[in-house]
């Protein structure tokens, strides 16, 4: 591990944690997950997750076989699954001897003084705790930015920024940035020259595909907070990505 304790946030997308077809959550996922962070909090590091996936496990329950093109159908799936998405972390970080926290936000509530000053308090004496892990979502049964367009990708920087991180590792369905002949790109310091390398391309729960995680990478950047874009399909990428090992893309901080 590395050898100074960091605060890092994690953000898993909703393509890592449903099924391959993207209708109810992987639980052999969130469990390897679960123990790859519970590996790097025993370690000394404070650590936090900005979940999607309420709406892929709201479709199972409500019997779909795929996600709603209305918002409120969306909305409904959401408030569904979020219940269910919770209880499948606390089950898998109990196994780690860890307990979880739920906290729902919007982006306003990030933009407010108070309820900024609010949430940053909250999650400071959360994480003071050393066995808790936060889980942040959108607050996605009244707000409508990030199920529309991002899937949590801008929310988990903005979240990155208000705890003051160290680092910010956004783990997708992909390998990381990939240049033109499909190779991943490993470090990128310039946004203006990989500006061009970004497709739209989405999975059939996720919402922002690489567009929405590079602007996600710029805006921690500009704050000081180095960014990992990296698969959360293979097993042992978040232990590389904290210990410095070249994984995925590489943003360094300004």
């Amino acid at each position: 591990m590395a050898k100074r304790s960091q605060r890092i946030v994690l953000k898993f997308g909703s393509g890592i944690l449903s099924t391959e077809k993207g209708i109810g959550l992987s639980r052999r996922q969130i469990a390897r997950l679960a123990r790859e962070v519970g590996a790097l909090v025993r370690a000394g590091h404070q650590c936090v997750i900005v979940s999607s996936g309420a709406i892929a496990a709201g479709l199972a329950t409500l019997g779909l076989d795929a996600k709603p093109k209305e918002l409120a159908g969306k909305q409904a799936c959401a408030a569904v699954g979020q219940s269910q998405l919770m209880h499948a972390y606390a089950s898998a970080f109990a196994q780690q001897g860890l307990n979880v926290a739920q906290l729902l936000l919007t982006h306003n509530d990030l933009d407010s003084r108070t309820r900024h000053h609010n949430a940053r308090n909250t999650l400071t004496h959360l994480l003071s705790r050393g066995n808790v892990v936060p889980i942040i979502n959108e607050n996605d049964s009244v707000a409508v930015e990030e199920i529309n367009f991002g899937d949590n990708d801008r929310l988990s920087a903005e979240v990155a920024i208000l705890i003051d991180a160290d680092l910010l590792i956004i783990l997708t369905s992909v390998d990381g940035l990939q240049d033109a002949a499909g190779q991943v790109v490993p470090v990128v310091k310039d946004f203006s020259e990989v500006a061009g390398l970004v497709r739209a391309d989405k999975g059939h729960t996720s919402t922002g595909g690489m567009v929405t995680k590079l602007q996600a990478a710029q805006l921690a950047v500009k704050a000081g907070i180095p960014v990992n874009i990296a698969s959360g399909r293979k097993a042992g990428l978040v232990y590389a990505i904290v210990t410095g090992q070249r994984v995925g893309t590489h943003f360094p901080a300004n």
